[in-house]
């Protein structure tokens, strides 16, 4: 991302931030959508999300819900990732719920997960005057990080970085063989997402670090495309995020995708990122 040089130091730090937050949130999103075995099981006592729905609001000052899923039960849930104590994390969710209820005429099992760094200090209801509101609210830290590294599926195996963990270097050192074990793409968009992450736990250093001693995963580190470009904001990191999502979503890829991406400014590629969800064929997201 380009800084205006006019643009004051607070300023530059406050898109810095930004910027990290937009990445944490959508490298969130994508494992949270592939992580239907364990991690969801985890904070929802079981149930399992067989489809995820458009979840953007009606209303712009609301905007749009992280994620939304239905159970083979026939169970709304709805999913928000925080990384920063809201002091209003309560009313937000009391909003949200009024308005998933205006679209699907019922009421959503409501989830905030929160991923901070900081000690968790947010309320999980609402009681005011003839108003009573409650929503499950989850510190990952509390997650049982044994069975997020056991599942299975990379995802999961990711996410367990983000719990409280006795041994942060030797967890690091368990996950990335299973990401060197992918194939391409599936490894480079892997290690992608670890590293994004991983700093929300101030751990990027020592993944890179780690990852240096694999010779497998030299073509990544050496290059220095994955990690230090996504948190940069540049074009690469984006656009490697992007093709993951559209692949979760559409299956294979036709040929004509990928120099289209590669064509993109990165807020062409944001742009994208944000209406990912909302369109139903890959040619809609293409032709707007």
């Amino acid at each position: 991302m380009r800084i205006k040089p006019e643009v004051s130091w607070l300023g530059r730090q406050r898109i810095t931030l930004l910027d990290a937050m937009h990445e944490y949130d959508t490298a969130l999103k994508l494992l949270l959508q592939a992580s239907t075995d364990s991690l969801i099981r985890q904070v929802t006592g079981g149930l399992k999300v067989v489809r995820w729905l458009n979840a953007e609001m009606p209303r712009v000052q609301t905007g749009r819900a992280d994620l939304l899923g239905l159970t083979a039960e026939g169970v709304l849930l709805h999913f928000e990732l925080q990384s920063t104590n809201d002091r209003e994390m309560a009313l937000r969710m009391i909003e949200y719920a009024l308005l998933i209820y205006r679209l699907f005429r019922r009421f959503p099992k409501q989830i905030v997960l929160y991923v901070g760094d900081a000690p968790l200090r947010m309320d999980d209801s609402w009681n005011e005057a003839d108003l009573a509101f409650h929503y499950t609210l989850v510190d990952v830290r509390d997650l049982d990080s044994e069975a997020l590294l056991a599942s299975p599926h990379i995802e999961d195996n990711l996410l367990a970085i983000l719990t409280r963990l006795r041994d942060q270097t030797g967890t690091v050192r368990q996950i990335l063989p299973r990401i060197a074990d992918l194939d391409e793409p599936e490894r480079r968009s892997a290690f992608a997402q670890f590293l994004i992450i991983s700093g929300l736990r101030r751990l990027a250093p020592v993944v890179k670090e780690e990852a240096a001693k694999m010779p497998i995963l030299n073509d990544i580190m050496d290059h220095e495309v994955i990690g230090p470009a996504i948190r940069q904001g540049r074009q690469e990191g984006r656009s490697e995020i992007l093709k993951r999502l559209l692949e979760m979503r559409f299956g294979s890829l036709p040929a004509w995708v990928e120099p289209r991406l590669s064509a993109l400014s990165v807020s062409e590629l944001d742009d994208l990122l944000v209406r990912v969800f909302d369109v139903t064929r890959l040619e809609e997201l293409f032709s707007a």
